[in-house]
């Protein structure tokens, strides 16, 4: 009996299931266009040769030019040992380098390089591209109205928790 009625739900559209309930909460809103959006960028960065991660932490070094590695992922609430790969990938592809500080001999930190900034150029021009065409049913206000109200509650998470418990 219990395999019938399965099978009759499996055969339900999925264009007929409804998430009305859903929709009235926030955080599942956030999480569905979260979804769409990373899918598409994914795309759109792919023929880069990059993914979000290595996007986010180039343009990370670019906007902060000689931060050390350490301080990199703690902004990006990713363990120490898991960001060594992903900086690794980015000096192996002569994207970033590693200049010791003078002031510390033990540390490092991350420089974008030639190709990197070119790269950089590139990319931040495709993802704008890719928001624009995601976004373009929305009007500037919308699109400033969103933006602000992303970035206060960015705001208001990073500072009520702790990079371990965010995920």
């Amino acid at each position: 009996m219990a395999d019938s009625i399965q099978k009759k739900l499996d055969q339900i559209p999925v264009e007929s299931v409804s998430d009305e309930s859903l929709t009235l909460l926030v955080g599942y809103n956030i999480k569905r266009v979260s979804n769409v959006i990373q899918s598409d960028l994914a795309k759109t960065l792919k023929p880069l040769d990059l993914r979000m991660i290595t996007f986010t932490t180039l343009v990370l070094i670019v906007d902060n030019p000689g931060i050390r590695q350490s301080q990199l992922a703690a902004s990006l609430s990713i363990e120490r040992p898991n960001f060594v790969v992903i900086i690794d990938e980015l000096v192996r592809r002569g994207l970033v380098t590693r200049k010791q500080d003078p002031s510390d001999r033990r540390a490092y930190g991350l420089y974008i390089s030639t190709a990197g900034q070119r790269l950089h150029k590139v990319a931040i021009r495709a993802v704008q591209s890719h928001e624009n065409s995601l976004l373009a049913h929305l009007s500037a206000q919308q699109r400033q109205q969103l933006s602000t109200t992303m970035n206060l509650l960015r705001q208001t998470f990073m500072t009520q928790h702790s990079p371990g418990e965010r995920s």
